[in-house]
């Protein structure tokens, strides 16, 4: 039971930490296991986050610049973990942060120097975990399902409220699908900053406003819906898809109205993923919903969400709930230093499966 002790470093779209999660990470009777050792959410300083959020529209010269900055500092956080954690972890498997999610067009970039962060922290880095998959064909994304199909298979749903939500579901003939379903904290979060607040709590915001018809219709409306998996969604897919229709409402509605009309609308496209999931999965007996992400704290949408798929989460650790992709990535960069594939083709539509990471030596 030796096994693999592992920081998984996660930084979701929503920008609101970078998640670390140390992990031994192990086989036993033929199957991989985990143990959850030490978790924390560090907060970016104020003007890394400010750069984070405009990356997208930087110029070569500054994203490089940022691409070299993010990652010292997440080399000195790893290393600022590690010492005040008193561990000895083998490597970490970092994801980086998401700027460009273009796999139509075949490319993606997560910043984040992997040589920098292997510098600052003295261990050895695991990064760039999506460009095999998109150099194959494939979206790059989502990458937790291979976690949720070899540590999580006991669920019948997962479900990740993140900046954008997503599910993975093993179907009847055995094949593991996921993809990200709509916009989620990225879109909650950014209506609540109108109000000078971070993220809505627990969605009281949410909750006290009223559905504004016209815009959940235009919401639900949106191509993406009808596309057929495998697909995923980036920032650009909200930029310019998503905000330009609650947009055209924000002049004349609450703050609250608007909350509580995407919550719905996420609800909704939610539950209409899970209904059409449960007539492909094997029938005959209750399904289970592992529900986890930053999201999965808002309580209102949880209880939409809920109320609308006819099934209650399952009731997990909090550490799990925040920390579960975190933890995967660091179960992901075992997969790697095994040479096993840790990106899957029938979730991500690429040639093959296929083992992304690239590894950077201290």
């Amino acid at each position: 039971m030796a096994g693999f002790h592992v920081i998984g470093v996660m930084s979701g779209t929503s920008l609101d930490g970078l998640d670390l999660s140390y992990a031994h990470i192990f086989r036993e009777r033929n199957k991989w296991r985990y143990e959850l050792l030490q978790a924390r959410t560090l907060a970016y300083p104020e003007k890394l986050q400010v750069r984070l959020a405009r990356a997208i529209d930087m110029s070569g010269l500054e994203l490089s610049r940022l691409h070299a900055d993010y990652g010292h500092f997440v080399g000195k956080s790893l290393k600022r973990f590690i010492q005040s954690n008193r561990i000895s972890p083998d490597f970490a498997a970092v994801h980086g942060h998401t700027v460009f999610h273009q796999p139509r067009k075949g490319f993606g970039l997560q910043i984040g120097d992997g040589a920098a962060m292997a510098a600052e922290s003295g261990i050895t880095i695991v990064n760039d975990f999506r460009a095999t998959d998109l150099a194959l064909g494939g979206q790059g994304a989502p990458l937790v399902p291979v976690g949720d199909e070899l540590l999580f298979s006991e669920y019948d749903f997962c479900l990740n409220l993140g900046g954008i939500s997503n599910i993975s579901y093993r179907e009847k003939t055995g094949k593991r699908i996921a993809f990200d379903i709509s916009p989620c904290n990225m879109a909650l979060n950014f209506y609540a900053g109108r109000l000078g607040m971070k993220y809505d709590a627990d969605g009281l915001l949410a909750r006290s406003g009223c559905l504004l018809p016209t815009l959940k219709e235009r919401l639900d409306a949106l191509p993406y819906y009808a596309a057929l998996p495998p697909k995923s969604l980036g920032f650009e897919w909200f930029h310019d898809q998503f905000l330009p229709v609650t947009e055209q409402f924000a002049s004349q509605a609450s703050v609250q109205d608007i909350l509580h009309t995407i919550t719905e609308h996420i609800a909704t496209q939610i539950a209409r993923t899970c209904r059409q999931a449960k007539t492909k999965t094997k029938p005959g007996k209750k399904k289970t919903l592992l529900m986890t992400g930053g999201g999965a704290l808002n309580i209102y949408l949880r209880e939409r969400i809920e109320a609308l798929c006819g099934m209650k989460a399952a009731a997990v650790d909090k550490k799990l709930v925040d920390y579960k992709e975190s933890l995967i990535f660091a179960f992901l960069g075992v997969l790697r230093m095994q040479r096993r594939p840790n990106c899957l083709c029938s979730v991500t539509g690429a040639r093959r499966d296929n083992i992304g990471g690239a590894v950077y030596l201290p």
